[in-house]
């Protein structure tokens, strides 16, 4: 693969040496693949995962950070661990390690890529140097570790670095962050030793050095040897900004690291480790920067970078070295490509919304990217801009309806062979998302549905915009294929005073259709981020804002990767909680609440407006009357079942994948 720097990234594609890897660009790929394949799984399984990586390789990413690295967590015999990398083998004591890593490896390496793994044991699981914990949020009490337990973990990190050269990797990153034991160690917040590991930072990181200097004898000179660390701590009481530079001076100052990885965010917090929409585009690079201009050692900075333009721009400034940048490749598999080859334009964005982690830990649901229905598709090999194939037999498909279901399936028939049509009644696409996109920080949206209008462009889509079907004019189009995808209603729930004329739906608040008073009560029915971000753009207009919850929590589906960050940015605006309230009547100057478990009443007055937040409900009634009338019928998206992106790209993919391989 060519390395000839594209002529607007000159600093992203320019090649660097750090420790043993030649680097052909300045692009890594953070750890992000728990869920795309297990690699000590079945084979087929492996193959999943081993796809996934070897396909951002081939795009000409040159360093992926991707073998999970869990530690073996020795507790004792009968001990349950509980919560999330609570894992007592760990991965470096898996039996098939060695030649799973080995061929993973060997794949990276034949695409031009370099591949190392983390050193990871996560904090409070139930080691800790001490007993306090890293967050409010959690109260189980963790187990806290005497001499002989750090002693035994010194040799466990020797062990694991002993596996990672056996298999073949090019280096080892010990993990010195985001609530990892190492980091607890480190921090004045969660160590309140009294011994020789606590007290001032060179006891809070014997530790971390001493595990450093057994990785460091089991690869010697054969690998490269790096440490993650946070940049700060978000917790007041942990080290702040400065101590993140004398962090990154002490590891320098032992000669026994190649590169430094600094990040920022905790599991729960603002931000969170994998940080959403909420925040700005590589938003602490400078923290990084502040790093680097301190240290000799090479400096890669991870953190919203979401673009190859802003990775361009890090490096232009000299806050890095090398950027990482993982959901933006699980956005776009041919990232490098398109940038090397001046089709920046035609690079899927990654909208931010944290969907991806989510699904999996918040709801149990497969792992997936909302706007990429393709991850998890790479083992099936390598095609243009789909990965479907050419259809068996190409047919005429009429979509109705341009919301994100609608554009996904055209876009992927299309691909396909197909001959696609797609009305769609509103003057532009998106459908809802369009809505949502005029929301603060909901930019990144409006790109994704400005990609998909001019993918649908490129692919000679016949769009049909202001074209309001009827079951008539569809059966009188004379198409082989009817995919209905037009949408959902916002709900308006039966309670007295719904139809007051102060009573507004949030979708016509966040399209600037409704006038809204000062004082604002929002119903809040909906488990993700409606009822957040209208709150979100009310507030930030000087409106004062209440939102009433039935649930416990507010977006319970949302996950702890990004409910910190709106949280804080509510409270930050004053926006009140009202929570285990169902809103039973609206009146003209306020609502009647009763608990959801007490059924005690209440009254809350003094409401200029009342903004529904209250999810929607499927418009399928097209549908209904098609049944029987034309060859074939199709039904998807927020027409079958309102959710959210996710699900309509990935429906979108499933009826594709049919279409595509029907006889």
């Amino acid at each position: 693969m060519t390395t000839t720097a594209a002529p607007a990234f000159p600093h992203v594609f320019s090649p660097i040496t750090i420790g043993t890897m030649r680097l052909r660009n300045r692009v890594m790929v953070p750890p992000h693949g728990s869920g795309i394949g297990n690699l000590w799984g079945t084979e087929a399984e492996a193959e999943i995962h081993m796809a996934y990586w070897e396909s951002r390789a081939l795009d000409g990413a040159s360093w992926i950070d991707g073998v999970r690295g869990r530690v073996r967590n020795p507790v004792i015999p009968g001990f349950e661990t509980g919560g999330y990398g609570a894992e007592t083998i760990g991965n470096y004591r898996q039996p098939n390690y060695v030649e799973r890593v080995q061929e993973l490896a060997h794949r990276l390496h034949r695409a031009g890529a370099v591949v190392t793994s983390q050193l990871t044991v996560i904090g409070g699981v139930p080691q800790s140097p001490g007993r306090v914990l890293s967050s409010p949020l959690t109260n189980t009490r963790p187990h806290v570790m005497s001499v002989a337990d750090i002693a035994e973990y010194v040799e466990e990190y020797r062990f694991s670095a002993t596996r990672a050269r056996e298999a073949g990797l090019d280096g080892i990153e010990l993990h010195l962050n985001h609530d990892d034991m190492l980091e607890w160690f480190l921090s004045p917040l969660t160590n309140d030793r009294t011994d020789a590991y606590g007290g001032p930072l060179e006891n809070r990181a014997r530790f971390a050095l001493e595990a450093l200097r057994a990785v460091r004898d089991a690869v010697g000179s054969e690998l490269t040897v790096g440490v993650r660390f946070n940049l700060r701590e978000e917790m007041p009481e942990g080290y702040d900004e400065s101590g993140g530079v004398e962090v990154a001076q002490l590891l320098e100052s032992t000669g026994l690291v190649d590169y430094l990885h600094a990040v920022v965010g905790s599991p729960w917090g603002d931000p969170s480790y994998i940080q959403p929409q909420y925040y700005g585009a590589a938003q602490w690079a400078e923290l990084a920067g502040r790093v680097r201009a301190a240290v000799a050692l090479p400096v890669v900075y991870a953190g919203r970078v979401t673009t190859v333009e802003v990775a361009e721009q890090v490096l232009a400034a000299g806050h890095a070295d090398v950027v990482g940048m993982a959901r933006a490749y699980l956005a776009e598999r041919d990232l490098l490509t398109k940038a090397r080859e001046g089709r920046a334009v035609e690079i899927r964005p990654c909208i931010g919304g944290n969907d991806c982690i989510s699904r999996q830990y918040a709801e149990g649901l497969p792992f997936g990217c909302a706007v990429n229905p393709h991850v998890k598709t790479e083992v099936d090999g390598r095609w243009g801009e789909g990965a479907l194939g050419v259809a068996a037999r190409p047919r005429d498909l009429l979509v109705v309806g341009a919301g994100p279901a609608g554009l996904e399936l055209a876009a992927l028939a299309a691909e396909s062979g197909h001959r696609v049509r797609l009305w769609e009644a509103a003057d532009h696409i998106g459908g809802q998302l369009a809505t949502a996109a005029k929301a603060p920080t909901f930019e990144r949206y409006a790109d994704y549905l400005a990609w998909q209008g001019a993918r649908l462009a490129r692919l000679g889509v016949d769009i049909e915009l202001g074209r309001r079907a009827s079951a008539d004019d569809v059966v009188a189009a004379g198409a082989e294929i009817v995919a209905v995808a037009t949408g959902a209603r916002p709900h308006r729930p039966a309670i007295p005073g719904v139809d007051l004329p102060h009573v507004l739906d949030a979708a016509d608040v966040l399209d600037g259709a409704a006038a809204v008073g000062h004082r604002v009560l929002v119903v809040a029915r909906d488990d993700h981020l409606p009822p957040l971000t209208v709150a979100d753009l009310l507030a930030g207009r000087g409106h004062d804002v209440t939102l009433v919850y039935g649930a416990a929590q507010p977006g319970q589906l949302l996950g702890r990767y990004i409910l910190g960050g709106i949280l804080a940015r509510l409270h930050g605006r004053g926006v009140a909680f009202r929570q285990l309230e169902e809103v039973r009547a609206i009146r003209a100057d306020g609502v009647d609440v009763r608990h959801v478990y007490t059924f005690a009443d209440a009254a809350l007055d003094g409401y200029d407006s009342v903004v529904l937040a209250c999810g929607a409900d499927s418009d399928a009634s097209l549908h209904a009357e098609l049944v029987g009338r034309v060859p074939e019928l199709h039904l998807l998206g927020d027409a079958y079942a309102p959710r959210r992106l996710s699900f309509a790209t990935r429906q979108a993919y499933a009826l594709a994948d049919l279409l595509a391989t029907a006889p």
